[in-house]
């Protein structure tokens, strides 16, 4: 009788759970099959766009490439996440190196003002960063807008960085001194090799986020031609003489190719990354 009970009760547990990955597959998936399917649509409004279009075609993508300038923001993104990403892993590697094998004044207050830091979301120092930027004449510029993105991710990524290179034993250190090795020579040849899958997993971060990002470069960014392809698709469908949706929903399914490759191919470094810092970060 208990075995039976606890049988419908395992029974009941799992069918719960099925139910709810069911529903929570529907909400992320229909959205995704949406903007897919709207993108070969024959229509321009929102009211015709459907996620099985009756008439399929490739007119949006045609239209994208030849009648607007997405070719240009898409360009500048690619720029622009490519500079986030070099800069933004090799800033975050050494200064997580410095603050996990070096001792030095000011440590603890630096380690907790970044971490302080990091509960303030980057658009609430907005202003500052245009003023700051006036002066500097870094408005409208690629430029300004990968430094600004690199300096926002900086505490988290240290942070996180930290935690993992704090794991990884100093035995391997102190060897490669006996040996006659110098501390730059440790830090590419061991450290960096041993933090790879945190790396990838950052590199990833942070090559996909100027690609989502909307205040900063709206802020930031006046020019046509300087444009990413949020600000760019977001003009398509804010404008009220306009209503280019499918247009939109073609943009975003091009945006959507290079992250989801770079997920697909390294999506093994990405889980061996999410668990290291889940345990250790």
């Amino acid at each position: 009788m208990k075995a039976k009970r606890t049988s419908l009760t395992t029974i009941l547990k799992t069918t719960l759970i099925y139910i709810e990955l069911i529903v929570v597959a529907v909400i992320i998936i229909y959205p995704l099959i949406w903007i897919v399917g709207s993108s070969f649509g024959s229509s321009k409004g929102l009211a015709n766009a459907s996620p099985i279009p009756d008439h399929t075609t490739l007119n949006n993508y045609i239209d994208l490439f030849r009648n607007t300038n997405f070719p240009i923001w898409y360009v500048n993104t690619l720029k622009v996440a490519a500079a986030n990403m070099v800069f933004g892993v090799l800033l975050s590697t050494l200064g997580a190196y410095a603050f996990s094998r070096f001792k030095f004044k000011g440590k603890k207050a630096s380690l907790l003002t970044m971490l302080i830091l990091q509960m303030f979301p980057a658009f609430l120092t907005a202003i500052a960063v245009y003023m700051l930027f006036l002066n500097f004449g870094l408005l409208d510029s690629l430029t300004g807008l990968a430094i600004v993105g690199v300096a926002a991710q900086l505490p988290y990524n240290i942070w996180l960085l930290k935690g993992y290179i704090d794991n990884i034993s100093m035995s391997f250190d102190e060897a490669a001194l006996i040996d006659g090795a110098s501390r730059t020579q440790i830090f590419i040849r061991i450290i960096m090799p041993l933090a790879s899958p945190m790396l990838t997993f950052l590199a990833v971060l942070q090559f996909a986020a100027p690609w989502m990002d909307f205040i900063l470069p709206r802020l930031l960014i006046s020019s046509e031609e300087k444009k990413t392809v949020a600000i760019g698709l977001y003009s398509m469908i804010s404008d009220q003489t306009k209503n280019e949706f499918t247009l939109f929903a073609a943009g975003s399914v091009i945006v959507a190719i290079p992250i989801a490759i770079l997920y697909i191919v390294l999506q093994k470094y990405l889980i061996n990354g999410l668990t290291a810092g889940g345990d250790k970060g």
